[in-house]
């Protein structure tokens, strides 16, 4: 365990620039009742019940704030742990003093980013995946995204891969018992039993595995490339798209050399569209360089807008990068002329065409990533574990298989279903996932 649980810890919860109207102070582990008792000089109040107190300085018995104390005894609590609030006026004043009360009391020290999150996972309130769904839950933007970040953090993503765990144990006891009673007179059919059960399991993992891209779309973006040569008009749509200056736009060619990403929420769901080096044959080094960026970061995009200036065609280059369902416009109609195989007229200038290529985007967007049944698998961590686990199924269906290589398979297979609610080997991505958390949570 990487905290020690028997201390307590404390930490203020108010606006980024300490000013606010309400700011609360938390408390959790065993000497929550002890923080109640210094400050508001009186017995626990009733559970989950808000008491208004004045609280005083226990060194001192000067009076810091008139606030509200909540006591959630533990294992009903957000932790599993005693649990105290206090929710004062938000004044730094007031704050400080009560930190600074708080302080001094023998166990305690100030929580750092995830502290009480770490300590539900440690105390079994939360699994690994669940804590996850609580990060993305905070970072949500748009309602795509509170959608499956709720979704995760009810367990439902634990609920499913504890189910594959356990039907990966039976099976596994299935292929211990050809191992330690080889001369025993088991029941006919074991083998097919585990290749029955193997290949089910096989199946379900792989559906959700096909899935896994619209999980990880609805929670870190939707991505759209903006594609054309150099003076095509992509900097100028984007900043028209963001409503400000986000590319440097000049006659010269090649005049954008990285990748610059506006992010948006498009009727619920996070859109990125990217500006990028005009796709060309250049002769500087750099410029070869943004094109090459370009060119990977279009091939991973779900959607490809393709920019044609009036009298321009889409060249060899381009239509290499052109896959089923991207779309073409033709850019700059405000100086006359337009391509003749374009979806849709644009005008960055004149702001013409630009509500309806956004609306296209949506549509799009609605049309990849919704679905009645939602993505479960939502990160890079999910589906890496996943693809181990369906690799070591498989490896353990395989012809001829000796029951202690195929038993060793089974293992390996559940180990990895393990990671992701964090049973085994997690130690390695506490750290970074809870770190990701403000002070406070």
């Amino acid at each position: 365990m990487a905290r020690d649980l028997h201390a307590s810890t404390i930490f203020a919860l108010s606006t980024p620039k300490g000013r606010s109207a309400l700011a609360v102070v938390r408390v959790s582990g065993p000497s929550a009742g002890t923080a109640i008792a210094a400050l508001c000089g009186r017995a626990l109040p009733a559970p989950r019940h808000a008491t208004l107190t004045r609280l005083r300085d226990p060194a001192t018995g000067a009076p810091l704030d008139q606030a509200l104390v909540i006591w959630f005894p533990g294992p009903a609590s957000f932790t599993g742990e005693d649990m105290a609030e206090f929710h004062l006026h938000g004044g730094r004043a007031v704050l400080a003093g009560v930190l600074e009360a708080l302080a001094v009391l023998p166990g305690f020290s100030t929580a750092e980013p995830g502290d009480f999150t770490r300590r539900a996972f440690y105390c079994g309130k939360l699994d690994l995946s669940q804590a996850e769904g609580l990060a993305d839950l905070i970072e949500a933007e748009t309602a795509a995204q509170r959608r499956q970040a709720l979704n995760q953090q009810g367990g439902a993503l634990a609920a499913l891969v504890e189910g594959w765990r356990r039907d990966l144990i039976a099976v596994m006891a299935l292929a211990e018992a050809r191992i330690d009673f080889p001369d025993e007179d088991l029941p006919t059919g074991l083998e097919q039993q585990i290749e029955s059960a193997g290949a089910r399991l096989c199946g379900e993992i792989g559906a959700h595995l096909a899935r896994a891209v619209r999980g990880e779309r609805i929670r870190d973006g939707y991505r759209v490339a903006l594609l054309g040569e150099p003076n095509a008009g992509k900097s100028s749509l984007l900043n028209a798209i963001a409503a400000r200056d986000v590319a440097i736009v000049t006659e010269e060619a090649g005049t954008t050399r990285d990748i610059l990403e506006v992010h948006l929420d498009l009727d619920g769901f996070a859109v990125t569209v990217a500006d990028m080096a005009g796709i060309r044959e250049a002769e500087g080094a750099v410029e070869r360089v943004g094109i090459a960026k370009a060119r990977s970061w279009s091939q991973t995009a779900d959607l490809r807008i393709f920019l044609v200036p009036p009298g321009g065609v889409l060249t060899e280059d381009l239509e290499a990068l052109r896959q089923p369902g991207d779309l073409v416009c033709a850019s700059k109609v405000d100086l006359g002329g337009r391509a003749a195989e374009a979806e849709l007229e644009i005008s960055a200038h004149a702001g013409e065409g630009i509500a309806a290529l956004l609306t296209r985007i949506a549509s799009r967007a609605a049309r990849d990533l919704d679905a009645d049944e939602p993505a479960l698998v939502t990160r890079l961590r999910h589906r890496t574990a996943l693809e181990e686990c369906l690799r070591a199924i498989r490896a353990a269906l395989e012809p001829e298989k000796l029951p202690e290589l195929q038993a060793e398979d089974l293992r390996a297979a559940a180990r990895a279903l393990g990671r992701i609610t964090g049973r085994v080997d997690v130690e390695d991505v506490l750290d970074q996932l809870f770190g990701s958390f403000c002070i406070g949570k």
